[in-house]
């Protein structure tokens, strides 16, 4: 049995996959229909008075939400298989926190500039074609990139884990210290660092679906350098796989997923970290089958909270990554009590 897997299954409730699947695809469903429906004044049955409205606003930011949340919940997948520990989240090396201080840098400039602040930022020069999504993906990419210069590649995953913490604590301190010098960029700051689907168009649904694409099936021909790191680093090293470039494969691979995401969402919390847990909750499998399902309960989580956002106050709409994190930290503080209680 897969550690990870043994470490927060439940006994005498694994579940075939196939079962799993369909289960996640019909939830799935039910949401996308949901999210369509979900408008300012709450759900609505009223489709065809509402057509341009739902095919403008509804479904980019329906689908996108689950797009993003299939990316967050693939990379969660990835992260905890590489590390070995089911408490890694797709934020660890850095790429949450390099996404922070470049939005927050285009903020600041944008505020110097004139420029309206939020996700929708769009400011002079190169950043009117960079924009905030840009910032934040290019931000992500530099987080990681500076967290395999201070571990000097991703050869000692325990270094490599260490430095992500270093680089995250040094670049949130950056983009405080750019917030107390521009504080117009704090609001918009804020929004990207609790996390949202209100911005999302169809635009930035089609840059998660090219996110996905990519990085699912890569995902999927890796796996089994992640079944074979469960076995530990001898054991795999033993079965001829090449580890030093596989592993910083899999790093490249968590960092185009999460960038992705967080380039569109923000910081949406819980999601990464609960997807494969709920997974591994209901079924015992390989990881190639455990990236998929994971990027399905991903996918379902963030939509889920989506809709939620959408509906629970209407007409006033709550931000989506404060009920993730809410609903996220109270499943995983469940599960650790049922554990403490149990042993």
């Amino acid at each position: 049995m897969n550690t990870l897997a043994r470490t927060f299954a439940t006994p005498g409730r694994a579940t075939a996959p196939r079962r799993v699947a369909l289960v996640l695809l019909a939830a799935l469903a039910l949401l996308v229909l949901l999210g369509l429906a979900a408008g300012a004044e709450g759900l609505s049955s009223a489709w065809a008075a509402e057509a341009a409205l739902i095919a403008d606003i509804r479904a980019p930011r329906t689908l996108g939400a689950a797009l993003a949340g299939a990316l967050l919940g693939l990379a969660g997948a990835v992260s905890q298989g590489l590390f070995r520990n089911p408490l890694a989240d797709p934020y660890l090396l850095g790429t949450a926190a390099g996404s922070g201080l470049a939005v927050t840098l285009a903020l600041a400039a944008g505020g110097v500039l004139g420029a309206a602040d939020g996700l929708g930022l769009v400011a002079g020069g190169w950043l009117a074609r960079l924009g905030l999504s840009g910032a934040a993906f290019a931000g992500a990419l530099g987080g990681l990139a500076l967290t395999l210069l201070m571990a000097r590649g991703s050869a000692r995953p325990l270094t490599l884990l260490l430095a992500g913490v270093v680089v995250g604590v040094l670049l949130t301190a950056l983009a405080d210290l750019l917030v107390l010098a521009s504080p117009e960029a704090l609001r918009g700051q804020r929004v990207f660092m609790i996390g949202t689907t209100s911005y999302l168009g169809w635009d930035a649904a089609t840059a998660l679906a090219a996110g996905l694409l990519l990085t699912l099936p890569a995902a999927v021909l890796l796996a089994r350098v992640l079944d074979a790191l469960v076995l530990g680093e001898a054991s795999a090293a033993s079965l001829g796989l090449g580890l030093p470039r596989l592993r910083l494969a899999l790093v490249a691979l968590l960092a185009l997923a999460t960038g992705s995401a967080v380039a569109q969402v923000g910081l949406v919390a819980f999601v990464g970290l609960v997807a494969p847990h709920l997974v591994r909750r209901l079924v015992v499998v390989r990881h190639g089958a455990l990236l998929g399902l994971s990027a399905l309960a991903g996918a379902v989580l963030l939509l889920g909270a989506d809709v939620a956002a959408r509906v629970l106050v209407a007409p006033q709409e709550l931000p989506v990554g404060v009920l993730t994190a809410v609903f996220g930290g109270a499943y995983l503080l469940l599960l650790l009590w049922r554990r403490g209680a149990a042993a």
